[in-house]
């Protein structure tokens, strides 16, 4: 994932959701590089919001990517919508009665590229069940036909922007980039090489990722 500018903002308010219908929301980190001002690639840590409603009916998923403050490039929304699906598949839940909403809550900035899926992926799940994902934890990878967490670049950079912001646990994907050659973990942070969205949901959320769906238990 590629980001357009430096990043800071708050949560996105719920916006397009019906009352008296159950939803939940948070906000996560995503990791992701930039170019410095001397045009060198450096890691960033981003934020972006992510609703999820369950609707009474069973017309199938919807899913929006806003438009403001910040947005999503068409190769990130086609990454992400692969993901929620292949999530959703291996967590085996029906997700034709789904809305998810998925914000940039920081102005002017585009977030480009794949790596942000799998977090998105996961996170939507994660709404979908009830469970959470601690802010101090998160991962960079996509999500692949048959549910592992797919290879990405700039694995390095962005685990020392994770450790800048005080994040203490980021998975990676067990199969390394070419590209990224060999680095070292930084102090104190726990770097974990995870090969399915199976995994990778438990070392979140610290839940198994196939359990009951709460369904209409959802809060409001």
């Amino acid at each position: 994932m590629v980001l357009a500018a430096a990043i800071a903002a708050p949560a996105a308010e719920a916006k397009h959701i019906r009352p008296d219908l159950p939803w939940r929301q948070q906000l996560v980190r995503i990791l992701g590089t930039t170019l410095n001002q001397d045009q060198n690639p450096v890691g960033v840590v981003a934020e972006i919001v992510v609703t999820f409603v369950k609707r009474n009916d069973r017309r199938g998923i919807e899913i929006t990517f806003e438009t403001e403050p910040g947005r999503f490039s068409y190769t990130s929304q086609a990454a992400v919508l692969l993901a929620i699906d292949r999530t959703a598949r291996a967590a085996h839940l029906e997700t034709d009665s789904w809305s998810v909403f998925v914000a940039v809550p920081s102005p002017g900035v585009t977030v480009y590229g794949e790596s942000l899926s799998a977090m998105v992926g996961i996170t939507v799940v994660a709404l979908a069940k009830g469970d959470f994902i601690p802010s101090d934890r998160v991962i960079t990878g996509t999500v692949t036909r048959d549910g592992h967490i797919g290879t990405v670049g700039g694995v390095p950079l962005k685990v020392e922007a994770a450790h800048e912001a005080h994040m203490h646990r980021v998975l990676v994907p067990e199969e390394q980039h070419i590209a990224d050659g060999d680095w070292q973990t930084p102090f104190l942070m726990q770097v974990s090489a995870v090969g399915t969205v199976s995994e990778a949901y438990k070392a979140l959320t610290g839940q198994p990722l196939q359990g009951d769906d709460p369904g209409d238990s959802l809060g409001q």
